[in-house]
């Protein structure tokens, strides 16, 4: 028996030897990857990606590090404030594009505060017509003027010799404090005391047009007298002095006409004594001029005034009185 090498008998060893053994081997190991494939399909999960084995093109992995860089960028963005985001759009206009500060500095010439565009529209009296076809501004003076106290005026009276006079209604502090009521309505002067209320014609001419408004105002002797400098104006009292006074006036003419008739009598009297004699005289004058005297009221009556009133009041109606002389 011949014998053969030794490494074709290690191989050979046992019967192990077949043309077929890699041919086997490669099939089990592709069932292998089937089995694993199918079971990592079904364990995985619907919302999760598909693992990646080989790598990504160069083109998708520049997009994604873009996407990825700008979401960082808009975070950054999103936690600035207004002037610090439009300060790093400036400076990186700058950077890539070039330039100066300078250059993006805006001018503040046409620049408007909200009391400018109140001055530009205000209106003393707003009418109907006025309110049609507002825009902002308007809105705005609008707005500021249904705030205002529209019951007394305040007056600058610093050209009452050339009979010029300014009015503007009362603001909310003006009327906490008692400006223009309890004290003098002047824009200058704060006195309390003798204080009148005046009622005003106020001629104006507002963006083009002449208007006319009838306006109160409350002031002190010397403020009144500069109101009152070319004519005077129409005072304003409460209804109790309205009445007092009619009846004053009522009286004085009633007492006139009084001394009037007496005096007639008096002269037909001595007429009379003239053409009769002495005698005569005395017997007729008893009875007659004792009535007449009695009639005519002496001259201390006329300068007692009125009658004062004798009935208590309750305490409510002295609150109504208080309270209806603050409004005239």
């Amino acid at each position: 028996m011949a014998r053969l090498p030794h490494s074709q008998a290690v191989c050979g060893r046992g019967g192990y030897d077949s043309d077929f053994s890699d041919d086997e081997t490669g099939e089990k190991s592709d069932q292998r990857n089937k089995r694993t494939s199918n079971e990592d399909a079904l364990l995985m999960k619907p919302f999760q990606k598909v693992k990646q084995v080989k790598v990504a093109h160069r083109q998708i992995a520049a997009e994604e590090w873009d996407r990825e860089e700008a979401r960082n960028r808009r975070f950054h963005l999103i936690a600035m404030d207004a002037y610090a985001r439009h300060k790093k759009f400036v400076n990186d206009y700058i950077l890539y594009y070039g330039g100066k500060k300078e250059d993006f500095k805006r001018s503040g010439a046409s620049d408007k505060t909200d009391l400018d565009v109140v001055r530009e529209n205000y209106r003393f009296l707003w009418k109907e017509e006025d309110a049609m076809d507002m825009n902002w501004e308007k809105r705005l003076a609008k707005k500021y003027y249904d705030k205002l106290f529209k019951e007394y005026c305040i007056a600058d009276l610093s050209r009452y010799k050339e009979n010029k006079f300014g009015f503007r209604w009362r603001h909310e502090k003006e009327v906490v404090s008692g400006k223009g009521q309890f004290s003098c309505g002047s824009k200058h002067c704060d006195e309390k005391e003798g204080l009148k209320s005046w009622e005003v014609n106020f001629g104006y001419i507002e963006h083009g047009e002449k208007r006319n408004a009838l306006v109160k105002l409350r002031l002190c002797p010397e403020c009144s007298c500069k109101l009152n400098f070319h004519f005077r104006r129409r005072e304003v009292k409460p209804k109790k002095e309205r009445e007092r006074t009619e009846q004053n006036s009522e009286e004085s003419k009633s007492k006139k006409l009084r001394l009037s008739h007496s005096k007639k009598h008096m002269s037909k009297r001595k007429k009379h004594k003239d053409h009769i004699s002495s005698d005569d005289s005395d017997d007729s004058d008893k009875d007659p001029d004792k009535s007449e005297e009695q009639e005519v009221p002496s001259d201390g009556d006329f300068w007692k005034g009125p009658v004062q009133e004798t009935d208590e009041k309750s305490r409510e109606e002295e609150f109504d009185e208080y309270f209806q002389d603050l409004f005239l």
